[in-house]
Parts: structure tokens; C-alpha cells; sequence
């Protein structure tokens, strides 16, 4: 049977983001959306229940809602509509004692419950007919597999509630899924076919395709993707082959990178799979054109007769052979049991970077924490893998020291090229003196064929600045510009023209990394700088440890600036000559005039 899908946690008390995180940790890839005001600990944080519960259910999320029956059917009432397409809904109690399936019972609710009753010790309401009387769901087959008309399930499950024969007929792959929960076939009125095949238009028997077929590709370099979809619909329909029993589309791994393939697996909603020249090579003695010319190119005879060849292993056939259209080639192997994709070549690494926020869950955003859920592995600064520990259990994690940033770069790098889902972590965003720009450095330096076929993503997060920013008022309403003091990658020179001509051109001036423990020179020098275009009563913000335990916001004075109000964990934000301080009832607060009185004012 399928597995549960990971499910979203949605909570809207302290009590029930406990047993959300204690659940959420015990099934991979699951998260925990809380009710702002009410929930301190989850992955995101939303404002309205009815809109955010909706809006989950119609993307297709499976959710357990940790509340009462009665709120999860009163709000999805009016969105519920199709029934073979309703993702699992469950309803959890605060304590863990029940747990009731009430929507997708067949789309994984029943199997969530019966997971979430085991690690609560609870009781699954299990009401489905199918299940609790027959111990299986017809209209849940296992993985991979499709119901070619599902409109058909409700008459064979009759059938055998009533105790009435209904026939099994298998043409491929096998029906130990079904024989299995104990179920006897014989010749009856209704009957249940397992095919690879386009069953004739009146065959009214339950249809099963099972996943044994894989449609190797070839392609020349940036062939569009119509031309490669259209050349599989060809190739299956003249072969009458069901579409629906194609498990993955496989290539060679050089291909990783094509859009057209990627578009291919993506129409037909199966995995895109690579296999190295190596392993294509070795599938020539069962090649139908075995190509010279193929192999002089890239070093092996054949890709889409081999690629077909390789996923469907020894034991499986090459049912069609190459066909052409004018850029691509297509073949299909047919495999004698179900295909485990997960076991077949590999798939396009992936690498996202992601920035983090300065710290706090409730300022990463919803995009960063989908990337951290779905990665394989995670690579970055202890700090930063510490701030998201709940997010990464059971997954590797690769550290390295701070100031090593290439190395832990070229290790998400690699780890991607092996065929993973990589997020390389970054404090802040990923862009802002982060390790994004060295990723495109290192590929812009090194040109490497298995670096290049990554697919690369950016993940922006919350900065330092803006987090600063939003703590004190509104300091950089208006023109401003960031300065790193650090000369560790930047030349002093080249900081000193920089901070010359934000003085000059009377920025707002935010100060990374402006002292560290043999570096305290820079933030008076910058101070001196600065002190010559702007007043020395120009206010200073001191934001540290933001999003942190630990975090402080202060305002002081530039001419009172020194060293020992910061360090590397410190953002100093220098206003320019208009910024300003106020205090008004118990809030203190600075801001940078945009030129609003002007307009008022009439002033052009």
C-alpha cells in the first residue's frame, strides 16, 4: 500500500503543537503550522484558520488537524468536492486518544491514523467498509500504480462485500497486493483486470496499471519538450501501451540537465531517472542499434534502448525499440514486477541555498522551510544547523568551521552531483554576504560538467538589516547601502573608497562583521569616515543576536561609537544626516525621512 504521505501539523494551542512536535519528529518531512497568538513552536505560523486549513486542502496537503472533528468539517465543507482527489484529512485529539480518518480515507488517512495511533497509543477510527471488512482499499492500490476508471471501484468492492464472484484477470506484473489481504477470485459479473496494456473501450472491468514500464530518452542538446512528449505519446499509443503504466523516464545522466526530459516526466507524473555511460555500456549485448557514433560521443552505444534496458534489469524486455522524431529518440523496457524507482539510476542533484533569517522560526520563510523539509541532506555552520535541529532529524549534516566556507560549499556541491536534494544553510539571506555568490563563483571558475547539470535554487530569507530595521522603526525608508568591514576577502583600500563614498553620498551605512577578536580597527576607522558627512549626533543602532536568545537593540550616538559596542554578531546601522530618534509613550524609535514633507510642502 502507499505510504502515509507526510502530513502537515496544523495546531492551534500550546498543548497541540507539543504533540505535533513529538509526532512531526517521528514522520520525515511532516511540519507544524501554528496559530499566531496561540502556538510559540512551529515550522510556520498562520492568522486565520478557515483560510489557511482551505487553502492547504485545495494544494492537495495532507493534514491532521489537532482540534475538534467539528472545526476541520465545518470549514472544508465548501471546498470539498471530488472525492478521488481529496487529500487525507485527520482529525487528532490534544491528548492522542482518538484519532479519526474523515477525509482521503483510500489517499492515506487511514494509514496516517493507524501511524499516529501507534506513536500515540490511541485508537484509529477506522469506518472505511473496505477496509475494516475486506483489510485492503481498492481504490488505494500500492505504490506507483493508477485505476484507469476509478468509477468502477465502488462495484467491485459491492461485489465483494455481498459475497458475490468477482473474476481476476492479470497481464502484468501481479496481484500479491490483492491476494495477499486474503481475497478469492472466480469467474463473476464484475471483474478486475491488471494491465500494462490500453484495455478496449468496453471493457468494463475494475482497471489497474501497474508500474512496470520505463521510457528511455536520448535527445540532442536543448530539444524543446513538446517534440519529446509528443514522441512518447507516439511510441505508446502505436505499441498499445497504457501511458498510465510508465513508472519513470530514464536517460543518461549527461541528460540531467535537459528541460525537455525533465517536462516529459513531469507530463506523464513519474520520476525523471540517469544512469552514467558506464552503466548504459554494459546493456550493448541486449542493444536492438547499438550506435558507433553514440559511443564515440559520449561512451556508450546506445541511450534510449539502453537507458529502457538498464531500469528494467535483467529480467525485463525491450518491448519497443528506438524510435525517431527529428531531435530525440524513444524506446520502452518492460519490467516483470512492479519498478522501484527510488532504486533506479539516480536522480538531477539539486542544490538550494537557503537563507534562514536571522533566526527566529517566525522569520523564515514558508519557501525556506518547504526546501529544508524536502532535502536529503543539509550543509552549513554548526550555528546555522543548530537554529533548525527540528527540522533536520534523520537527515546527514555536514558542518565546517566559519571561516571555511569553500569547503562546505564544495561539499553541497558534490553531495548534489552524487543525484541529491542538498540545502546548503545560510544565516540571514543567502544572498547577503552569504555563500550564494560563492556557489556561482565556483561554478563560473571550474566549469564542471556534473556541477553544471545541478539543478540550482535560491531561497532568499529575512536579512540582518531589514531584521534591524523592522526592531527599531524605519531607519532605511530611504537610500541606503551596506559595507562588510571585514578584510579577510576585501581588500582595507577598497573598504576605505567605499566607506568614502557612502559618507559622500549621505547613505544609511548597515556595518557587517564590523569587530571580531583580532579585528577592531575598522568600526572607528568607519566612524572617523563617516563622522565628516554626517552630525555626530547621527543616531547609531546596535542590533545583536537578532531572532536570538540573547537579543538586544539599542540606539546610541556616532561620535559615541566604539569597538566595544559590537562584535561578529552585532549589526551596526549608521543613519544618514536626516535620520532621526523619537520617543513617543513608551516606544523608542528611529527613522529616515523619505521626503514626504516636501510633497506637502509643495517643494518639487
Amino acid at each position: 500500500m502507499n505510504a502515509p504521505a507526510a502530513p502537515v501539523f496544523l495546531v492551534l494551542t500550546i498543548k497541540g503543537s507539543i504533540l505535533a512536535r513529538r509526532l512531526a519528529k517521528k514522520i520525515p518531512g511532516s511540519e507544524v503550522h501554528g496559530l499566531i497568538g496561540r502556538v510559540k513552536d512551529a515550522d510556520l505560523f498562520f492568522q486565520s484558520v478557515s483560510e489557511h486549513l482551505c487553502n492547504l486542502f485545495t494544494a492537495g496537503r495532507p493534514l491532521v488537524g489537532i482540534c475538534a472533528a467539528g472545526v476541520l468539517i465545518r470549514i472544508l465543507a465548501p471546498v470539498i468536492l471530488e472525492k478521488y482527489r481529496e487529500p487525507a484529512v485527520v482529525a487528532l485529539a490534544e491528548d492522542g486518544t482518538s484519532i479519526v480518518p474523515l477525509l482521503g480515507g483510500h489517499h492515506g488517512a487511514n494509514d496516517l491514523a493507524r501511524t499516529l495511533a501507534r506513536e500515540t497509543g490511541g485508537h484509529a477510527a477506522i469506518t472505511t467498509a473496505s477496509d475494516v471488512v475486506l483489510g485492503i482499499a481498492f481504490d488505494n492500490p500500492p505504490e506507483g500504480w493508477r485505476i484507469a476508471n476509478p468509477s468502477r471501484v465502488k462495484a467491485v468492492v459491492s461485489a465483494l462485500l455481498a459475497g458475490e464472484p468477482v473474476s481476476l484477470d492479470v497481464e502484468a506484473a501481479n496481484a500479491s497486493w490483492l491476494m495477499n489481504a486474503g481475497l478469492e477470485f472466480s469467474k463473476g459479473e464484475q471483474g478486475v483486470l491488471i494491465t500494462d496494456r490500453v484495455p478496449a473501450q468496453e471493457d468494463e472491468r475494475l482497471i489497474f496499471h501497474p508500474p512496470v514500464l520505463a521510457v528511455g530518452l536520448g535527445c540532442e542538446r536543448g530539444v524543446g519538450s513538446t517534440e519529446i512528449i509528443d514522441l512518447i505519446i507516439n511510441t505508446l499509443a502505436a505499441a498499445g501501451l497504457a501511458a498510465d503504466s510508465v513508472g519513470c523516464v530514464v536517460s543518461v545522466n549527461i541528460k540531467a540537465d535537459e528541460e525537455g526530459i525533465q517536462a516529459a516526466a513531469s507530463y506523464l507524473g513519474v520520476p525523471a531517472r540517469f544512469f552514467s555511460p558506464e552503466v548504459l555500456e554494459a546493456e550493448t549485448p541486449r542493444l536492438k542499434n547499438p550506435s558507433d557514433v553514440v559511443f564515440a560521443e559520449i561512451g556508450c552505444h546506445g541511450v534510449a534502448e539502453g537507458a529502457a534496458l538498464a531500469a528494467v534489469g535483467s529480467a525485463g524486455e525491450l518491448v519497443v525499440t528506438k524510435r525517431k522524431s527529428k531531435r530525440a529518440t524513444c524506446a520502452i523496457g518492460r519490467a516483470p514486477q512492479p519498478l522501484l524507482v527510488s532504486e533506479i539510476g539516480s536522480k538531477r542533484g539539486r542544490l538550494t541555498l537557503i537563507g534562514l533569517g536571522p533566526g527566529a522560526d517566525e522569520w523564515r520563510t514558508p519557501a525556506a522551510t518547504h526546501a529544508l523539509l524536502a532535502a536529503d541532506e543539509l550543509v552549513g555552520y554548526k550555528l546555522y544547523l543548530d537554529l533548525v535541529d527540528h527540522l533536520t532529524i534523520g537527515k546527514p549534516c555536514h558542518n565546517s568551521p566559519l571561516s571555511e566556507e569553500e569547503t562546505r560549499v564544495r561539499i553541497a556541491l558534490d553531495a548534489a552531483a552524487e543525484g541529491k536534494s542538498v540545502a546548503l544553510l545560510c544565516s540571514g539571506d543567502a544572498g547577503i554576504y552569504a555563500l550564494a555568490t560563492l556557489v556561482f563563483e565556483l561554478l563560473d571558475r571550474e566549469d564542471r560538467g556534473d556541477w553544471n547539470r545541478l539543478a540550482i535554487e535560491v531561497e532568499p530569507g529575512v536579512s540582518a538589516i531589514q531584521a534591524a530595521a523592522a526592531r527599531i522603526g524605519a531607519p532605511i525608508g530611504h537610500d541606503f547601502c551596506t559595507i562588510s568591514l571585514s578584510d579577510l576577502l576585501t581588500p582595507l583600500e577598497d573598504i576605505v573608497r567605499r566607506l568614502e563614498a557612502a559618507a559622500s553620498g549621505d547613505f544609511v551605512v548597515a556595518l557587517y562583521n564590523p569587530v571580531s577578536m583580532k579585528r577592531r580597527v575598522q568600526l572607528n576607522m568607519a566612524k572617523e569616515i563617516l563622522c565628516k558627512a554626517r552630525p555626530k549626533n547621527t543616531p547609531v543602532v546596535l542590533a545583536r543576536n537578532l531572532g536570538r536568545e540573547g537579543e538586544t537593540v539599542d540606539v546610541i550616538t556616532l561620535e559615541n561609537l566604539t569597538a566595544d559596542h559590537a562584535d561578529m554578531l552585532t549589526l551596526v546601522l549608521v543613519g544618514n544626516s536626516q535620520t532621526r530618534e523619537i520617543r513617543r509613550g513608551e516606544g523608542r524609535w528611529v527613522y529616515t525621512p523619505r521626503g514626504y514633507s516636501r510633497r506637502r510642502e509643495g517643494i518639487s
